[in-house]
């Protein structure tokens, strides 16, 4: 049969069924193929973008993973509302002011709830009506010039200044708006008076806004500043309650709902928001330590109106906390007891942002330690401890997650063995993040079930020693005995020490008998110099501390009945290092130790030998020796406090070669 013509090709293609069938077949087989290689083409794709996003997050993750707050975040978001300088001075006709801001906090109430898209939309309303204010003001004040002359429309930008409204503040006129308010009880007097206080408050600090018409203030001279700023401070607060008709008595909490719920509360909320916000300025300008402790002072008793702005309190906390962690002495304490009574009488709302803010900062401040800021950091620990213990609940669960961070980068140091990642743990602030958890922990463990915090602190405080076991790491390991003995005092709980104390009896460097090196802090080191490691300074430390946190170790057990067992392997050891060593200095205290634990050994064991209980009785294993423990006479008792006197003097007179660490 011959070949089809090209009609008849072209007929076939188009209408026959075997024809079609086939190109269905093989067009859903090209399909099927294409599907398949674009979907391997994706997941390639999708692989590369996870290796390279992998890759990304193992370069960062080091970072992030070494960041000590980073667990903790914090809002530090403010309503526009309170946070702007829009408001202002105060108009002096109170009346007119109240009711705008009234209508205008009405308004904006009924248009927008309390939602956060309400809040947005808020913000933006806010914003465009002071934009639209502004635009009005200056196409008025260009009309105005438009109708002036030729020569009038040559004055300077100094003239156009000149030409605002000032009021000149004296100290008579302050006088007499002190006696309208304090005896009659004048709004215009007291609005006048804030006016002048904002003035006061921004001393020295000019305008942003050259195109304010408001009436600007100006203090004639210190006596009038002095004099404005005293009365606002001494008397504002007794001044709104007196308005307010709020009683003295009473919680905080109930006197918060007790404004909410008067009835004149929005008439005189913007007088008080002025008082407020011109006082945070104040605490956020002065560098003067005597007015920001009596401003400190006296916002402390004006909390329950800070809290009815909480924007404005957000502001407070955090300059409440910055004074804290800065300040020092009656300034640092005086901030701490406003975080502290925000955390206690308002714990449910307030007491995480208090808590986050502390622990960032106290992180923060011990980055670099010098000795002159020793006692300032043990007080920002000691504080923040006090702080913890207000609410026990949500504070050891931040406990376990800052507790676990430590872990996690103890455990990228143990994995990687990288220099970064060791510097990061030998850090100071790595350091003072376990001595602030150990203190909390020590403080409370008594009272409450600690337990799963215990263990996990006390597993990293022995990774941080076994990872830098070196001599030149000999401050670190002593602070790490020192946590160790520290938790083991407060919980009752038998912690094994003595290896890591004896190691450094083992520290061979150099030859015996070296020079005196020079002096260093060991208060505020974690690692040593390697020419101090050399020297004989060196050697006597690492006996001396040995003898001191073996001693401290043995007198926290010296009354348990199985003292005699715990001492035992620690005497082979120090027998040994007694019978090698040839330095007589160091023979002598090494000797003097040993003779105290063997008589106590024998002390114990004898008063073991005449007891009738078995091991099983808890009781009386627990009561054993309790009485002569208590009374303090017995012969390590006196020996271990001999001990720590004598280290106490040496310390003392190391520390006169730092100044400030005294």
């Amino acid at each position: 049969m011959g070949k089809l013509g090209r009609k008849a090709r072209k007929f076939a293609k188009k209408n026959l069924q075997s024809v079609l069938k086939r190109k269905r077949k093989l067009k859903s087989t090209f399909k099927k193929r294409a599907s398949k290689k674009n979907e391997q083409d994706a997941n390639e794709d999708q692989i590369e973008d996870a290796a390279k996003l992998s890759n990304v997050r193992k370069t960062k993750g080091e970072l992030e993973d070494a960041s000590l707050d980073a667990v903790f975040k914090e809002d530090d978001s403010d309503l526009v509302g309170d946070d702007s300088d829009s408001d202002g001075y105060l108009s002096e006709d109170s009346s007119l002011h109240v009711a705008q801001c009234d209508s205008d906090d009405n308004d904006l109430e009924d248009k927008y709830g309390g939602t956060a898209l309400s809040v947005q939309n808020k913000e933006i309303y806010v914003e465009l009506t002071k934009k639209t204010k502004r635009l009005n003001k200056m196409k008025e004040k260009y009309a105005d010039e438009d109708e002036m002359s030729d020569d009038d429309m040559q004055l300077s930008n100094g003239d156009i200044a000149n030409n605002k409204e000032i009021k000149l503040l004296s100290t008579s006129a302050v006088n007499s708006w002190c006696q309208l308010v304090t005896e009659q009880q004048s709004v215009s007097a007291l609005t006048s008076l804030l006016n002048g206080y904002r003035s006061a408050c921004h001393y020295g600090v000019e305008s942003s806004n050259a195109l304010d018409a408001d009436p600007c203030h100006t203090i004639q001279d210190s006596e009038t500043f002095c004099t404005i700023l005293m009365f606002m401070l001494n008397e504002a607060d007794n001044l709104f309650r007196g308005l307010l008709g709020i009683k003295s008595s009473g919680s905080r909490k109930e006197k918060v709902e007790e404004v909410k719920n008067s009835s004149k509360w929005n008439t005189f909320k913007p007088l008080i928001k002025s008082y407020l916000r011109s006082t945070l300025f104040l605490l956020n300008q002065a560098t003067d330590v005597e007015i920001l402790t009596f401003s400190l002072a006296r916002v402390r008793a004006s909390m329950t109106f800070f809290v009815l702005f909480p924007s404005l309190l957000r502001r407070l906390i955090k300059i409440a906390v910055h004074l804290w962690a800065t300040g020092g002495g009656t300034l640092s304490s005086y901030a701490f007891l406003i975080i502290r009574d925000l955390a206690s009488v308002f714990s449910s709302d307030f007491f995480d942002t208090c808590f986050v803010k502390t622990y960032k900062s106290f992180i923060g401040h011990c980055q670099f330690v010098e000795p002159v800021q020793l006692k300032h950091i043990e007080y920002l620990r000691n504080s923040f401890v006090e702080l913890c213990s207000i609410d026990m609940q949500k504070s050891s669960s931040k406990a376990m997650v800052s507790i676990c961070q430590l872990g996690k980068i103890l455990h990228q140091g143990l994995q990687t063995k990288k220099k970064e990642a060791f510097k990061n743990i030998c850090s100071w602030q790595y350091t003072s993040c376990i001595d602030l958890w150990v203190s909390f922990i020590s403080a409370n463990i008594r009272d409450y079930d600690l337990q799963p915090l215990l263990s996990m602190i006390i597993q990293i405080i022995n990774g941080v020693a076994i990872l830098f076991p070196g001599p030149r790491y000999l401050p670190l390991r002593i602070k790490c005995v020192q946590w160790l003995n520290h938790l083991s005092s407060s919980s009752g709980i038998f912690i094994p020490v003595a290896s890591l104390v004896l190691d450094i009896l083992e520290y061979k460097i150099g030859k015996e008998g070296g020079k005196s090196g020079k002096a260093c802090s060991f208060s505020t080191s974690t690692k040593l110099p390697k020419h101090w490691l050399k020297s004989r300074n060196f050697q006597e430390l690492c006996v001396l501390s040995a003898i001191e946190l073996l001693s401290e170790h043995f007198a926290q057990w010296s009354h348990h009945i199985s003292f005699p067992d715990l001492a035992t392997i620690p005497l082979i050891c120090l027998r040994k290092f007694h019978e090698t060593t040839t330095i007589e200095n160091f023979r002598r205290p090494v000797k003097r130790l040993i003779d105290q634990v063997e008589q106590n050994v024998q002390f114990v064991q004898k008063k073991r030998d005449e007891v009738a209980f078995s091991p099983k009785d808890r009781q009386s294993v627990e009561s054993f020796l309790q009485l002569e423990k208590f009374s303090g006479n017995t012969p390590f008792t006196q020996y271990y406090k001999s001990i720590m006197e004598k280290a106490a003097a040496r310390n003392m007179v190391t520390n006169t070669k730092f100044p400030g660490a005294e």
